[in-house]
């Protein structure tokens, strides 16, 4: 890990973004493979669900660690340590205090690893031509795996009825068995005490996306979508802070749905602080968007598990996802979107045998 550096961005020092004019681009990462809009094969008793395909924290630290030797605009940060004692990271592209920044929160819940999988190739592709330029402009964080103990089924409780085969079980909570999405309030576990103290508290940050996974059968006019999106809907929310919510949901949605194999709709989600979404844009004043991919990695309910032929897709969906989200906020087009969108955009269905959770 490389020593501090005064590239930092600490709340006290970063001000205003500028605003350059103009309009988001589609970035697109070719044919997606697999299935159209969503459609990969639910699990239902067929498929296979094999964890061991997934990074353990090991590997991840590991590829974190070898991507940090590589690329010399990336640090790492350990901010905290899980429960079992697991250390949860922090990559930071730190360019300029005078830049914009955006974060990616991924993993609070540990059964919903794709998010991750694909935030790890994101990281590689900023140590890439394909995306160094970008970097002069944008400041970065990446929190890949807040939820270390579920993601490896290390918990004090039993998963003898999840579903995945391979070298774990993997679920929502952490191991105390608390669902970390609904502690944003109280903040009584150390994976979210780590995330506000040594993240949240300590960088001034524009835009906010904590991705997620659903189950397998919601779906917007008659077809099953790839994922859905959300803006805070909290009423402590100001209203600039969540139009910015909706203009980066615009690149997402812009994005992602135009590739023929995306298909969005608007998740359903409560209002209370305690989701990140919500709280999270309340009390720092962040522009914060919820991203639920389709499908989870492993869980008791069959309705909530995609088979792995689904993985490719949905890693793709993640990387394009955090790679236009990084260049409109780098070039200030995301300042310019527009959210009409948004009054159009139809909420999901929940179809038989799912229930949303974000």
């Amino acid at each position: 890990m490389k020593n501090a550096s005064p590239r930092l961005v600490p709340k006290a020092l970063k001000k205003v973004s500028c605003v350059l004019a103009g309009s988001a681009l589609v970035f697109g990462l070719g044919s997606a493979p697999g299935f159209a809009a969503g459609n990969g094969p639910d699990y239902n008793g067929n498929e296979t669900i094999n964890t061991s395909i997934l990074h353990t924290h090991e590997s991840m630290v590991a590829e974190l660690k070898k991507q940090d030797a590589k690329q010399p605009a990336l640090e790492l940060e350990v901010i905290g340590q899980s429960v079992k004692g697991r250390d949860l990271y922090l990559a930071k592209y730190l360019s300029s205090p005078e830049n914009p920044t955006i974060a990616f929160l991924t993993q609070q819940h540990g059964n919903e690893q794709l998010t991750t999988e694909g935030t790890l190739e994101v990281i590689k592709h900023l140590g890439s031509g394909r995306m160094k330029n970008v970097l002069e402009n944008v400041n970065i964080l990446v929190v890949p795996m807040l939820n270390p103990d579920g993601a490896m089924g290390d918990v004090d409780f039993p998963l003898d009825d999840y579903i995945a085969s391979g070298d774990r079980h993997l679920t929502r909570y952490n191991a105390n068995n608390v669902d970390i999405n609904r502690d944003h309030v109280a903040k009584t576990q150390p994976e979210i005490q780590a995330l506000h103290q040594n993240v949240l508290s300590a960088f001034d940050i524009d835009y906010m996306i904590d991705l997620h996974h659903q189950g397998t059968r919601s779906a917007v006019d008659g077809k099953l979508v790839s994922g859905s999106i959300l803006y805070p809907t909290t009423a402590d929310v100001s209203e600039e802070v969540r139009e910015g919510s909706k203009r980066l949901g615009a690149v997402v949605y812009q994005n992602v749905d135009a590739t023929g194999w995306g298909h969005l709709g608007k998740y359903v989600g409560g209002t209370a602080n305690t989701i990140a979404r919500n709280g999270i844009a309340a009390e720092y004043g962040i522009s914060t968007l919820l991203f639920e991919m389709r499908g989870m990695s492993d869980h008791f309910n069959p309705g909530s598990v995609l088979g792995q032929k689904s993985n490719g897709y949905l890693r793709q969906q993640t990387i394009l996802t955090l790679e236009s989200t990084i260049k409109a906020v780098a070039d200030g087009s995301v300042e310019t979107m527009d959210t009409s969108f948004w009054d159009s955009l139809a909420e999901q269905e929940y179809l038989p045998g799912e229930k949303g959770d974000e």
